[in-house]
């Protein structure tokens, strides 16, 4: 199933653009890395996709249902959100948590499931033991972990991080990766994720999408590339 598209999307900040002619499709159940040289625009046009940001033309397209025509959620980590106040006030359990009332209205009362799915997604990342912490007291990769563990705590039908791994030593990046294989294989998710280091997640991912440089200077997403060499599009 097709979750999100562009087609010839040109988007820039100033009166030139940074992103042309870029098109992409995202399907259910793949695991996809985005990638390109620094400053290549790769978080923006995860912002476009989302729909965060509108383009100067082309066209986008965001499922609003996933496969069995429930609304479609999106867990979405953006860059460097790990960066709090040191002075933040809430503990990790209560910020984790505060992602299962994205199925839901605000003011309901959580249920068993949501704790459930709170405590499976900080266990996931290794910051159950460290729960009833305060989220300024920690590290700058214990950080980024918990924003992944709010995003995994949505029960997200796509995922989408940018640079995820910041701050992360090697095993945990490995082991990061390893859990977003699992998510996608066992649990049908679709993640997309900008990303540096694909030597290292290569051989987890279905596609990689790359951005590169036009010859007058802009980006466009024109390299996709078969990692696992069996993905195809579900529905």
């Amino acid at each position: 199933m097709l979750l999100a598209s562009m087609n010839k999307v040109v988007f820039g900040y100033s009166d030139a653009p940074c992103l042309e002619n870029a098109s992409m499709d995202i399907y259910s159940g793949e695991f996809v890395a985005v990638t390109g040289p620094n400053g290549a625009s790769k978080s923006t046009l995860l912002k476009l996709a989302l729909g965060l940001l509108k383009p100067w033309c082309g066209d986008i397209y965001l499922a609003k249902q996933n496969q069995i025509g429930k609304k479609l959620v999106i867990g979405y980590v953006p860059q460097q959100i790990a960066a709090f106040n040191s002075g933040f006030p809430s503990t990790i359990l209560e910020f984790v948590r505060s992602g299962t009332y994205v199925k839901g209205s605000w003011l309901r009362k959580l249920g068993p499931r949501d704790h459930a799915f709170t405590e499976q997604a900080l266990r996931q990342v290794g910051m159950w033991d460290h729960r009833n912490r305060k989220i300024g007291e920690l590290s700058g990769g214990q950080k980024q972990r918990i924003c992944i563990a709010r995003a995994l705590a949505q029960q997200p039908d796509l995922l989408i991080m940018d640079e995820p791994t910041t701050g992360m030593d090697q095993e945990s990046r490995f082991g990061f990766y390893e859990l977003m294989h699992h998510h996608v294989k066992e649990h049908g998710r679709t993640v997309v994720m900008v990303t540096h280091g694909l030597t290292e997640v290569r051989s987890y991912l279905d596609r990689i999408i790359e951005l590169e440089r036009k010859e007058d200077g802009g980006w466009k997403c024109c390299t996709t590339t078969s990692c696992s060499g069996h993905f195809s599009p579900v529905g």
